[in-house]
């Protein structure tokens, strides 16, 4: 066993590997750029599911190794693993749904031109991911931090021949650069104070450490890096713009990677997050106000993966929200159970769009659980999970969350949350009832996808339905068990917040089928009276506009001014002392004419000078 944890390191390895022989050398062959790169993510798998084993057969405990990797003055960098529980679950989660994501890529991208580039790209995204996983120190992560982040640039910005595509990659980059700045001065500031960036290390020396407000600061400057990458106000204007990229990327980047990146991130350094009070309540506000922001900009969206990506923000924001309380589990938990429902209902619409010739405008499709059964049915599977309807595998992480922020005390972030579960069962079945059952827009060209791409749906499915149960009351200490961690903990349930946050959830289902299927309520009619409302959620509170006025006048502004004051101060400056030298050398020169009476003449005066000087010092001398 402790040989299998020991070489961990080839579960990153091997997905990078197939990029580099992609790249170097396969690039003229898709489909065997394709078969590299889904061996390389099947054996990751393979190796996790013994990582796996090897860790929850010993029992709790932690194994880690390490070497240096860069030695210098106030400066010591190691590269190692560390493998515990919350690890071997992450290398489950991101191996199973890049797998599936790859298979099912081959019949969504089988007639692209960069076929061979996506599956090279495909593959650094995975390997990034799984080698932030088990780095054992902060300056190993951020190493893997930054490559996530290049993976989803060039993913987003795959078909870079659309300007919308180019735009959005350049947005989700410059946007991560901001949070990513404040997470690199945590960083610095942990190896100046502390001397070193190790987690083991660092949990040791934090725990004696006694000044508050310094925590605070390095805390919430760690902080930043998850608001970027996990995509938390204000930092979330990328990842609906990231929409541009192909579907499957979508579901990575949603699911497995990306944006998980940020809750895991929050989870490994819980240790430092945890001993400021301060930083808590931030977290855990902030969390809670993107998840009800997100999921009210999802009520009134057209586009499928639009509002996909919205319910991401808003789940996202759950995470976060039970990161905030201190239940830390209940957080980890959902992560899990969202990475497989979140990926099967990305795949699904990716289906969908590429059974409709790439419409995605949920009021141009209709009628289609006739023509594509099986997309329709794993489609409905997903967002019964992500709705939280029991026995589904989103109804026991869900109410883990909310058990978790009623237990805390936090009574305001339990009604929001209870709220956004009525919301997001009322926005996922609005889609399906108006895209999959309502009045036939589609025409006669739908079909149902390829096996290729309906079996990854059908694992999916599966996961969504039975993933949950590993939490489940059912369990010896439920998911806690699976992420032993200082701060694990698994509340006692309450049949009572079940109850509630369940029938919150079919009241959702229900207005939406009354709406959008029965038509109870003219829903054209509900558009004009809610009036400026509707159309401040349609346009996203506007968010987009501001920063682009900012942008534009604050930004832009400001560069202008650098120009003029770089022109005309400092290159003013530079040819002022040029013209200055030349006009001087310009007129001196008729001084140098050849002339010995000249040469006299400028003696003499010379002379009358020094004799004036010297009288003058004279007659100062005697007053």
């Amino acid at each position: 066993m402790q040989n299998i944890l020991a070489s961990s390191w080839v579960i990153p390895f091997l997905p990078f590997m197939a990029f580099a022989l992609i790249g170097l050398f396969l690039y003229r062959w898709p489909k065997l750029s394709a078969a590299v790169s889904i061996l390389a993510i099947g054996s990751s798998l393979v190796y996790s599911v013994l990582v796996a084993m090897a860790v929850f057969s010993k029992g709790p405990g932690v194994f880690e190794i390490a070497a240096r990797w860069l030695n210098m003055p106030g400066l010591q960098v190691d590269m190692g693993l560390l493998i515990d529980p919350l690890t071997a679950v992450m290398l489950l989660v991101v191996t199973i749904v890049a797998l599936l994501v790859q298979v099912y890529s081959i019949g969504y991208m089988h007639d692209d031109p960069g076929f061979a580039s996506y599956f090279a790209y495909q593959s650094i995204f995975a390997g990034s991911m799984l080698g932030l996983v088990i780095s054992n120190n902060f300056g190993q992560i951020f190493v893997f931090w930054e490559l996530v982040g290049l993976s989803s640039y060039l993913l987003i910005g795959f078909w870079f021949g659309r300007h919308s595509a180019r735009e959005a990659a350049k947005k989700a980059f410059i946007t991560n650069r901001v949070g990513d700045f404040g997470f690199l001065l945590g960083i610095l500031f942990l190896q100046i104070i502390f001397g070193t960036l190790n987690f083991s290390d660092l949990s040791g020396a934090i725990a004696s450490y006694t000044n508050t407000a310094v925590l605070i600061t390095v805390s919430l400057l760690l902080l930043l890096g998850p608001v970027g990458k996990s995509a938390q106000f204000p930092l979330h204007v990328w990842l609906p713009d990231a929409m541009e990229g192909p579907t499957p990327v979508s579901a990575l980047i949603h699911a497995a990677t990306m944006v998980a990146a940020g809750v895991y991130l929050i989870a490994r350094a819980f240790f430092i997050f945890n001993t400021s009070p301060e930083t808590m309540m931030v977290i855990a506000v902030l969390g809670g106000f993107t998840a009800l922001f997100a999921a009210s900009i999802a009520l009134v969206q057209n586009d499928i993966k639009r509002i996909l990506a919205y319910s991401t923000l808003s789940q996202l924001g759950y995470m976060i929200m039970a990161l905030g309380v201190g239940a830390m589990t209940a957080g980890m938990f959902h992560l899990m159970t969202h990475a497989f429902f979140k990926s099967l209902l990305f795949l699904g619409a990716g289906s969908v769009i590429h059974a409709l010739a790439n419409e995605q405008d949920i009021w141009k499709m209709g009628g289609l659980h006739k023509k594509m059964p099986i997309t329709t049915w794993t489609f409905v599977i997903g967002a019964l999970a992500l709705s939280g309807i029991p026995p589904l595998s989103g109804f026991w992480s869900k109410d883990e969350i909310l058990l978790g922020t009623f237990a805390s005390g936090h009574m305001g972030l339990y009604i929001l949350g209870s709220l956004v579960a009525f919301m997001t069962a009322f926005y996922m079945f609005r889609l399906i009832f108006v895209a999959f059952f309502g009045e036939n827009q589609a025409g006669e060209h739908a079909h149902e996808s390829p096996a290729v791409m309906t079996v990854p749906l059908i694992i999916l499915a599966v996961l969504a339905v039975f993933a949950g149960f590993v939490g489940s009351p059912l369990m010896n200490y439920a998911f806690a068990h699976y992420i032993t961690y200082p701060g694990a903990v698994h509340h006692t349930p309450s049949m009572t917040i079940m109850l509630i946050s369940s029938a919150l959830a079919v009241s959702g289902i229900f207005l939406a089928w009354a709406v959008y299927q029965k038509q109870w309520l003219d829903y054209e009619e509900l558009k004009i009276k809610m009036g400026g409302i509707y159309l401040l959620l349609y346009n996203k509170y506007y968010i987009d506009e501001f920063y682009a006025w900012l942008i534009k006048h604050f930004i832009d502004g400001t560069a202008r001014l650098m120009e003029w004051f770089d022109l005309k101060v400092v290159n003013g400056a530079v040819n002022g002392l040029a013209w200055l030298t030349g006009y001087l050398g310009l007129n001196l020169r008729y001084t140098e004419d050849g002339q010995v009476q000249t040469y006299a003449i400028y003696i003499y005066a010379g002379m009358v000078v020094l004799i004036i000087s010297a009288l003058c010092a004279v007659f100062t001398a005697i007053a």
